[in-house]
């Protein structure tokens, strides 16, 4: 059976077409994804995204446990300031993506991919054996709510105090909406400027209602369809689609994320020194096409009659108007302007490859 977000009565309410993601019942969609798409792009869309999986490290020796479990090095990240890692296998495979917020000088809270969010937890507390700290899951206590888009500014300046033009972007200030203490972040998965409010699970339902009234026209509940195209358009990877364990992060692009100069040893360094000096044997590119067949998940990539690769991500840009998609080719094939095909349905569609990401915000 499927976990129910806080929000679950707020978005039965709205009419919303629910799914189950990672085994947790979340809003598809409200009405068009199409309108929710574009309300996040051109105005502000507010998202539940209670899914994702928190886990909160204290103590003393959190910053060096960290540093142990993660390729990061998460000892140097300033209190109120977060930072894009990740989670390796002693082979160097990619077992989740995360960002991780300094709340404290010893207090950090981990942010894991729904369908990880267990995993995670379960090597943190492993790996932090030894060490002076604390690891707690409070996934099922903490709600997510987002705010994104060019208003976005706007509609949570009308509800938090927080200086939002001094708060950088990977930044996090602690702060009240709603009546409630939240965590307020200047992050997000869509491309566009905005935030995401980390709340209490009793209190969400207030927050919503706070944003939504301080939104009004401008903010659109959007569901987890456009969440994709979003941030498909903006080149930012999905675990199980950009990202396995069967990869590591040098294979998929993201080896800056990898700290080799850290001076302690951490988890699957071994592996990761010696993958940052081969080449990948594929290179993640940006694929554009004609018409409105989109290349889809798993779809061959063709040079000539050749299989060459295969599609991680793809649809039908709702900004650009056309198909898109990223996909794994070998480097000799990566140039921008490679003219290749997607075997789509049986039929080879001609592609083109281009850089990533497709849309950028002005």
């Amino acid at each position: 059976m499927s976990t129910a977000s806080p929000l679950h009565d707020v978005h039965t309410a709205l009419g919303a077409t629910f799914t189950d993601f990672a085994g947790w019942s979340m809003p598809l969609r409200y009405g068009s994804e199409l309108a929710e798409h574009r309300a996040v792009r051109e105005a502000a869309g507010l998202f539940d995204l209670s899914h994702m999986g928190e886990i909160e490290l204290t103590g003393p020796e959190a910053a060096r446990a960290l540093d142990y479990a993660l390729v990061g090095k998460l000892s140097a990240v300033k209190v109120g300031r977060a930072r894009y890692t990740m989670i390796c296998d002693v082979d160097g495979g990619v077992l989740d993506d995360l960002v991780v917020y300094r709340i404290g000088a010893d207090h950090f809270m981990v942010v894991a991919n729904a369908s990880n969010a267990a995993v995670v937890a379960g090597e943190l507390l492993a790996r932090s054996e030894g060490f002076t700290v604390e690891v707690a899951d409070r996934s099922r206590d903490c709600a997510l709510i987002a705010v994104q888009g060019p208003l976005a500014v706007g509609v949570v300046g009308k509800v938090s105090d927080a200086d939002l033009p001094a708060l950088p972007y990977y930044g996090s200030t602690p702060t009240r909406i709603g009546g409630h203490d939240v965590l307020l972040a200047r992050t997000g998965y869509t491309g566009e400027d905005g935030f995401e409010v980390y709340a209490e699970a009793p209190h969400a339902a207030d927050v919503w209602r706070t944003l939504t009234e301080a939104g009004g026209a401008d903010l659109l509940p959007c569901g987890l369809a456009c969440r994709d195209t979003l941030r498909l358009e903006a080149g930012m990877p999905l675990y199980g689609n950009e990202l396995s364990a069967q990869m590591s992060p040098f294979d998929a692009g993201l080896g800056r994320v990898v700290k080799l100069d850290k001076p302690a040893d951490f988890v699957g360094r071994a592996a990761l020194e010696q993958r940052s000096t081969t080449s990948a044997p594929a290179t993640l590119v940006g694929l554009t096409c004609e018409g409105r067949r989109a290349p889809r998940h798993g779809y061959p990539v063709l040079d000539g009659d050749t299989p060459v690769g295969t599609v991680t991500s793809g649809a039908l840009s709702p900004t650009l108007g056309h198909p898109i998609a990223m996909a794994y080719v070998p480097p000799a094939l990566s140039e921008p302007g490679t003219k290749l095909a997607v075997d789509v349905r049986g039929k080879a569609t001609p592609v083109e490859v281009v850089g990533l990401p497709f849309y950028k915000r002005a």
